[in-house]
């Protein structure tokens, strides 16, 4: 749980799903380029959960950005109570998750160490200068 009504995590699995309905979700996030599986799909549908996919590459390279825009549009969904619950994840739910996460954080008005050390809590030893940045 991130805040009321926010949640994050990994690639959701078929081994996920039952734990997932208990959150009563409306809305996925999804930060990967990547197709959804046919029975993450079929999940969705059948339990209405509507999903807003914003493809971003996961980056291992030590400059490579995030986009602003990519990441605007996915926090304006996040921030819109018509969407809670709402999950965010992409592959891992470290590292593009926790940029969208820290966004939202600064528009919580967390302090900037504040965001970093959530971001380092999942990321851990696998932090990224370019994220935080």
């Amino acid at each position: 749980m991130v805040d009321n009504g926010v949640f994050r995590s990994g690639f959701p699995e078929p081994a996920n799903f039952s734990f997932l309905q208990t959150l009563g979700l409306r809305s996925i996030i999804c930060l990967c380029p990547e197709d959804y599986p046919k029975e993450t799909q079929e999940f969705l549908k059948s339990n209405g959960i509507k999903l807003y996919q914003f493809g971003i590459e996961g980056y291992k390279e030590p400059f490579a950005n995030i986009p602003e825009d990519t990441i605007r549009e996915a926090l304006k969904v996040v921030i819109d109570s018509r969407n809670h619950p709402v999950l965010i994840h992409c592959k891992r739910g470290k590292h593009r998750t926790g940029c969208l996460v820290g966004c939202l954080r600064k528009l919580q008005r967390w302090c900037l160490s504040s965001v970093f050390d959530e971001y380092q809590r999942f990321a851990a030893a696998k932090a990224r200068v370019s994220d935080q940045s």
